[in-house]
């Protein structure tokens, strides 16, 4: 009976010895700690997109220093260009939408979770754990005080339906104007004789609160609708 025989290269064998298995390995279970926050949060960058990047940037922290060898100083040059490469991912996460600008805390979890990556390429398996748990605290308790503190500001889309323009305008500009809210990205549409009122307000939840109950107390409105728009992260 043959038993087959397995020839590994000088760079396999690097690889190998360097503990690659664990590293790679480290960074999927990092970068997925830090996936599934996103992914519960329903982001676009979530579980699958954090993992893979933490996994590319742990190989590739690899590969820099085995493609050099033993006799070129320079081990960083691979690994340096990650840096570029995860700027530009993160540029196409930003979107810039009424006046706001959106991703900006996805955009900085991608370079975070990079940075992750990397140390795990590197082996300096304390650091990466230290840099996922600061990153989880960040991402979730201090989000968390910032909505208690009422330092966060949502961005709700209003629906005021209803039969008379003119008194929906009315109604909804003074409202705003008592409440010292500006009226911001409105639009109209009549169907057969029904109208509908849509514009964007962007204040804590407390004040939203207030905002829907002065409107649908007001009389003048048949209904009023709010759903959620995107964070700011």
């Amino acid at each position: 009976m043959l038993v087959p025989q397995f020839h590994f290269s000088q760079i396999d064998q690097e690889l190998l010895s360097t503990g690659t298995a664990a590293r790679l390995l480290t960074a999927c279970v990092l970068g997925g700690m830090i996936g599934l926050e996103r992914e519960w949060r329903h982001k676009a960058a979530g579980l699958r997109t954090n993992l893979l990047l933490c996994l590319g940037c742990a190989f590739f922290t690899l590969l820099s220093a085995v493609l050099a060898g033993g006799v070129n100083p320079d081990k960083s040059r691979v690994a340096s260009n990650v840096v570029q490469g995860i700027g530009f991912l993160g540029a196409g996460i930003i979107l810039h939408t009424r006046d706001r600008v959106l991703g900006l805390t996805s955009a900085a979890t991608v370079f975070v979770v990079a940075s992750i990556g990397m140390a795990c390429g590197a082996g300096l398996y304390l650091e990466a754990l230290l840099a996922t748990f600061i990153t989880l605290v960040a991402l979730a308790a201090v989000g968390y005080v910032e909505s208690k503190a009422r330092w966060k500001h949502l961005t709700m889309l209003y629906e005021v339906r209803g039969t008379d323009r003119k008194a929906m305008y009315v109604c909804v500009l003074s409202v705003l104007d008592r409440m010292g809210i500006p009226l911001k990205s409105p639009q109209h549409e009549s169907i057969q004789g029904f109208e509908r009122m849509m514009f964007a307000v962007q204040t804590t939840r407390s004040r939203h609160a207030e905002l829907i109950g002065e409107l649908r107390s007001s009389g003048t409105t048949d209904q009023v609708v709010v759903f959620r728009d995107s964070e700011e992260e």
